[in-house]
């Protein structure tokens, strides 16, 4: 079931999504060469809580630490670790949720480490653009696919594929919520946009041509492009208003 927030819950997600985006922004000064990914756990972890808020990943179905980071072919739910160390070439999915007075933030992006590849570069780029071409057509009265309509239409021309296998979701007093948001078309998403609803955007792009995926047997978590491609992603919180829409983890 989609739940259409009243107003006050829209002003606590406007809260949330506030904190979320400017957790992100607090954070990417710290992604460089050198650092640790756990180091940018604990630093998100420290800032949220100084925030008056909680990670909403840490512990959420086990998993164990406050935030993702998926680095190169990760496609999402990378683990920190104090054993991986962020280098020169590197790309790095960064992904926070904050848990505020009751409702969730939550909010990514692809960050590029010293000098990347034009390649990479580019699809650090395009999957950005992807975002923003899927929230553009968010509506009152519109579907839902018209989303993922945007988005493949744009990505269809770089030769890259959108992982099928995850996708945006609803957000507000838990953190996934109906509905499923597909990032490429498919008339599942034939839901008609009202005034209240929130729900992610988040488009994660592989280089390659295939969106096939593989979650590892070790972790239980870290997901990966099954041909090792490069995989980006991005994402905001997005509010469809009585006259079109408001992201509302954008800083």
């Amino acid at each position: 079931m989609i739940v259409i927030k009243t107003k006050e819950e829209i002003e606590k997600m406007r809260k949330a999504g506030k904190l979320a985006g400017q957790l992100l922004k607090y954070i990417e000064p710290f992604v460089k060469e050198g650092v640790s990914t756990l180091y940018l756990n604990d630093l998100c972890e420290e800032y949220t809580q100084k925030n008056g808020a909680v990670s909403a990943p840490l512990n959420y179905h086990g998993f164990p630490k406050s935030i993702c980071t998926s680095i190169n072919n990760v496609v999402c739910h990378g683990i920190p670790s104090a054993k991986e160390i962020l280098k020169d070439d590197d790309i790095v999915n960064v992904d926070v949720t904050v848990l505020l007075d009751g409702f969730h933030g939550d909010t990514s992006a692809t960050f590029m480490v010293g000098s990347v590849s034009e390649e990479a570069k580019n699809l650090v780029l395009r999957t950005e653009n992807a975002m923003y071409r899927g929230i553009v057509e968010i509506a009152p009265g519109k579907y839902l696919y018209e989303v993922g309509r945007a988005i493949e239409k744009y990505i269809s021309r770089f030769g890259y594929s959108i992982v099928h296998d995850y996708g945006g979701h609803g957000i507000g007093r838990e953190f996934h919520e109906e509905p499923y948001v597909h990032h490429h078309y498919t008339r599942e998403d034939a839901i008609r946009l009202k005034p209240g609803m929130i729900f992610t955007v988040e488009p994660m792009i592989n280089m390659g041509s295939s969106w096939d995926v593989v979650t590892s047997r070790e972790d239980g978590w870290t997901v990966t492009t099954r041909d090792g491609s490069l995989s980006a992603q991005f994402e905001h919180t997005v509010l469809v208003t009585d006259k079109g829409m408001e992201i509302l983890t954008k800083i």
